[in-house]
Order: C-alpha cells, then sequence, then structure tokens
C-alpha cells in the first residue's frame, strides 16, 4: 500500500504550479494538477516522463463542479489528500479608472472565487490526515497600488487566507500564506513584457511553499512573503 503524502495543485501546468509539482514528485509525493487546457496538462505530464505518481485533471479553477471533480478523481486514485495548493490566477495588467472590464469578471473569480471553492471541496479530505492548504496570494495583497483591481482580489486572498485559518486550525489543518512578489512566469505575458529589475524564478517560490508543507506536525506557517532584492514595495 502507497501511503506517500498526496497533493492538489491548481493551475499546475506551468509558471509556480508547475515548480511546486516538480518539487513534490521529486521529494516522492503523488500529486495532481489542474489547468483549464488540457494540451498545457499534457505538455507538462510529457515534459516529465509521464511518471505514474502524476494525475492531470483538465478543469476550471472557478467552477465548483471542476473543482471538486478534481478532488473525487484525486481521492479515487490516490486513496487520500495531505494538501492543496490553490494557486490558479491572472493578472489584467490594466486599473479600474483606465482598464477594459470584459476580462475582470473571469480574473475576480479566478483569483478570489478559485481558492475559496477549492477549500470548500477539499476540507472533508484535509480533516482525515490533518492535512494542509495553501493559497497562493502576492506583494499586491499588502501594498495598494494605484487602480489595481488585481491587486484587490489578491488582497482578498490574504483575508481568506487568515479567514480559514480560524474555521479550519480546529480541525488540525493548517494554512499557509504564500504572497510572492515579482517571479519570471507567465504572469507577465498579457502585459507584453517583464517589469524591470530583479525577479524571482518560479522554483524559489515553490521552494517556500514546500518549506511550509515540510513543517512538523503541529506548527502552522501562515504567512511568507518574498520579494526579490531589489522590490522596495
Amino acid at each position: 500500500m502507497n501511503d506517500s503524502p498526496v497533493a492538489l495543485i491548481t493551475g499546475g501546468g506551468s509558471g509556480i504550479g508547475a515548480a511546486v509539482a516538480r518539487q513534490l514528485l521529486d521529494a516522492g509525493h503523488r500529486v495532481t494538477v489542474t489547468g483549464r487546457s488540457e494540451q498545457r496538462l499534457r505538455d507538462f505530464a510529457d515534459g516529465l516522463g509521464n511518471p505514474g505518481a502524476l494525475l492531470t485533471v483538465a478543469g476550471d479553477a472557478a467552477a465548483f463542479d471542476d473543482v471538486r471533480n478534481a478532488v473525487e478523481h484525486t481521492l479515487k486514485a490516490y486513496g487520500r489528500l495531505d494538501t492543496v495548493v490553490a494557486n490558479a490566477g491572472f493578472a489584467t495588467h490594466d486599473s479600474v479608472a483606465e482598464g477594459d472590464p470584459a476580462g475582470w469578471t473571469e480574473m475576480v473569480l479566478t483569483n478570489v472565487l478559485g481558492p475559496a471553492l477549492l477549500v470548500r471541496a477539499s476540507v472533508e479530505a484535509l480533516k482525515e490526515t490533518r492535512g494542509r492548504i495553501v493559497l497562493v496570494g502576492s506583494v499586491a495583497g499588502f501594498v495598494n497600488t494605484p487602480g489595481n483591481l488585481y491587486g484587490a482580489t489578491k488582497w482578498a486572498v490574504t483575508g481568506l487566507a487568515e479567514n480559514t485559518r480560524r474555521q479550519v486550525t480546529e480541525f488540525g489543518i493548517g494554512v499557509t500564506l504564500v504572497a510572492p512578489g515579482r517571479v519570471e512566469t507567465p504572469f507577465w505575458d498579457t502585459n507584453g513584457s517583464l517589469p524591470p529589475g530583479h525577479l524571482l524564478t518560479a522554483g524559489q517560490i515553490a521552494d517556500s511553499i514546500l518549506w511550509a508543507i515540510r513543517q512538523p506536525a503541529g506548527v502552522d506557517v501562515n504567512t511568507v512573503v518574498v520579494r526579490p532584492l531589489g522590490q522596495p514595495n
């Protein structure tokens, strides 16, 4: 019987989510990754040699049926769930005074509703393992930026993390908010270019997430803010 730990990562086919998946697989975990693009998930699995410890499930992080389906597939395949990582999210890179509202609904639903749906779908399984919820937030959820609706969604994630912790800590479930600064990932693709200055790598953020997951039983690291040197705010 395989009793190695199991993790489910939303938005796991690229960027930070993919880096977390790789590191967890290397550490002996069994991993499920979700994403909206079946092709991207296939390419990710192919790039790793299609390991038996990796399950890919296509779906929308902002659709409860899809999130619940990913949890159910994970439990059916592996028999347990120890960690969920709410990583799916994106930015429209515009402002409330001058931006295009056409993209805002999807951004708000993915960034704010998505993590809440993952908590709701996984909490019963996590009670069984006394597992951990990791929410990937942002420095933008701690520092105000003029007109930045994306930042407002990440302020919501900051609040969701603590609100969730206050409810689930009595069940033995840990909650960690990991809030990166500027990271070199596909996040910037819709912006047209990378921001100036030094950027963190997805692997460096994955290091922080794995550090939180690997804390000893009974230790609950709640907030980890990681900036690259040279990012002042």
